[in-house]
């Protein structure tokens, strides 16, 4: 992905690796024998040296490498203009975990509880007494994908651990009870410039990445701004161009640990070559190349990734599921042409982008049931189903909230409803209270934009607060409903939503029009979606088509025969 990358800005790669079909030497030809890839171990001194003599930059895909021979190459090359991204003194220190961790606790940053730990039993022992059990022992180094994670939750349990970590180097951490992983991708220069992509949610199975959706939804507001700033700050901390992977764990209470961090390009950014204006590969080059940092933005409203993991040394398992992304829209395969399948390998991934987290899930719900041994109840906790019209209840991926101060108003709001239902929107719809909810009001206002929410439709009679106090909290565009009430005919409700201050727009329809606020809805999000454009035409075509008829049968009975049907 690198590779393909540098071929769109004609950088010539040479690389690493063993074997003359590992997966990046299949995307590069060499222009000539000066450029021939190399074959061996990114682990072997001698073969990165050798690299090392070919290229004015050298980067690495893999923490796992002998950072004490990258140093001694860059230090070697002074004055001959020879990069090593990032520095070795990063990979260093973030290859052994436990250093890792002591190198972010010293910067301020927040980690769990940790501690150094010997490999037996006496040891371990210790650690569970002055951190508590259950009890996460950790290699120090060459572990990923939770191949070097024991979760200790019986004392009883020690030796089994330091079996399976195999006798080496350890460290523990307190258990940390999370509620999300979540996974900033930070871009650093050169120079020290540094941005971050957007927040996302990675899924685990069996410990390796299984989904990342992008970008993450919370009712915290100020969530993502305080993950991204987290992570930046972390990178600041090391020195380096490149791309990092900072893993999180998102508590209960919102506030956030640092889990791991990786000095390359990582699972969780895969989704950034479809969602983003600029790939972390493509960011990855430009940072380590001095060119300018592209955009990290998203392009799409919402994406997710799912990786293609070996279930066997067969790819058939993989290839159906590959086939049936070819019929969703929105999907983009890559199958990375690795030698031998394996059980547990990531062997591809799959990118999904959609213009809402609902057409998302939906887009995703037949690749998840295409996997060998997936359930019911997991796809459904995934990508639940689309819910049928009209069913009553608010769907779980909304993109407009209708709310009213007072189950009195529903009969007014319900048009609004079943517009959208017409045009296959997903909404919520429920009863916040301008005067006898506050609270609820200001963290339903506050909450809506993080939650994926794109406007909302405020009822409201009487005092008719709600619309006007919704504006006032979020950014996005309020539509407000009068509703008619015991007195003065709604009028009332009309003259108080209409006349908010200057800076708090509200948009207003009629009096207990509903059914019009619902359709402003509809062209709002048009703005972002463009096939309600026509969806709204054919719309606006059949009331013409509705009139003409009358027009028609008009004449053909005469006015004294025709008969008026009442809505």
């Amino acid at each position: 992905m690198l590779a393909a990358s540098a071929s769109l800005l004609n950088v010539k790669v040479v690389i690493l690796d063993v074997g003359d079909h590992a997966p990046a030497k299949q995307i590069v030809a060499p222009l000539g024998p000066e450029l021939a890839h190399v074959d061996g171990s990114f682990a072997d001194p001698e073969k990165i040296r050798e690299l090392a003599s070919k290229v004015d930059v050298l980067t690495v895909e893999i923490e796992h490498v002998d950072a004490t021979t990258l140093e001694e190459v860059r230090a070697a090359s002074q004055g001959k203009q020879l990069a090593v991204h990032p520095s070795p003194s990063t990979i260093q220190i973030i290859q052994d975990k436990y250093r890792q961790k002591q190198h972010l606790a010293s910067h301020g940053l927040p980690v769990s509880d940790f501690v150094a730990v010997e490999s037996s039993i006496e040891s371990i022992s210790s650690v569970a007494e002055k951190l508590g059990l259950p009890l996460m022992l950790k290699s120090r180094t060459m572990a990923y994908d939770g191949r070097g994670n024991f979760v200790l939750r019986d004392i009883q349990q020690a030796q089994q651990a330091i079996d399976f970590l195999g006798n080496r180097p350890l460290y523990a951490e307190k258990w940390v009870p999370f509620s999300k992983e979540v996974a900033v991708m930070v871009v650093r220069s050169a120079n020290g410039e540094v941005q971050s992509y957007p927040v996302v949610e990675t899924v685990h199975k069996n410990n390796i990445c299984h989904l990342v959706f992008a970008p993450l939804r919370s009712r915290d507001a100020s969530l993502s701004q305080r993950a991204r700033s987290i992570a930046e700050n972390a990178i600041k901390t090391f020195s380096g161009a490149g791309v990092f992977g900072v893993e999180m764990f998102l508590m209960e209470d919102d506030s956030i640990f640092i889990n791991e961090i990786a000095p390359r390009p990582h699972n969780s950014g895969h989704y950034t070559i479809e969602a983003c204006e600029t790939s972390q590969y493509e960011n990855h080059l430009r940072a380590i190349l001095s060119l300018p940092l592209g955009s990290t933005a998203l392009k799409v409203p919402s994406s997710v990734m799912l990786n293609l993991i070996g279930y066997s040394s067969s790819m058939d398992e993989i290839t159906k599921t590959a086939n049936v992304a070819l019929s969703i829209p929105g999907a983009s395969i890559h199958l990375y042409g690795k030698s031998e399948c394996r059980k547990g390998r990531k062997m591809g991934h799959i990118t999904i982008v959609a213009e809402s987290d609902l057409q998302l899930r939906t887009r995703l719900r037949p690749l998840l049931q295409s996997l060998p041994g997936s359930t019911p109840e997991e796809v459904d906790s995934y990508a639940p189903a689309f819910p049928a019209r009209g069913p009553g209840f608010s769907d779980p991926n909304p993109l407009v909230g209708i709310i009213m101060g007072s189950d009195s108003d529903l009969p007014v709001m319900l048009p609004a409803a079943r517009i959208l239902d017409q045009f296959n929107i997903p909404y919520e719809l429920t009863i916040v209270s301008a005067h006898r909810t506050p609270d609820r009001l200001v963290e339903y206002a506050r909450s809506a934009s993080a939650r994926g929410l794109r406007s909302i439709i405020a009822g409201a009679g009487g005092a008719a607060h709600l619309p006007g106090m919704v504006a006032a909290m979020t950014a996005l565009p309020v539509i407000g409903v009068p509703v008619k009430g015991s007195s003065l005919d709604g009028v009332d409700s009309l003259h108080s939503i209409v006349q908010m201050p200057r800076g708090i727009p509200v948009a207003t329809v009629a009096i207990n029009n509903g059914m019009n606020a619902g359709l402003l809805a509809v062209r709002i999000l048009s703005a972002g979606i463009p096939r309600l454009i026509d969806a709204m035409d054919n719309y606006m075509k059949n009331m013409e088509q509705e009139v003409l008829g009358k027009v028609q049968k008009l004449e053909e009975v005469g006015w004294e025969n025709y008969q008026v049907k009442r809505t």
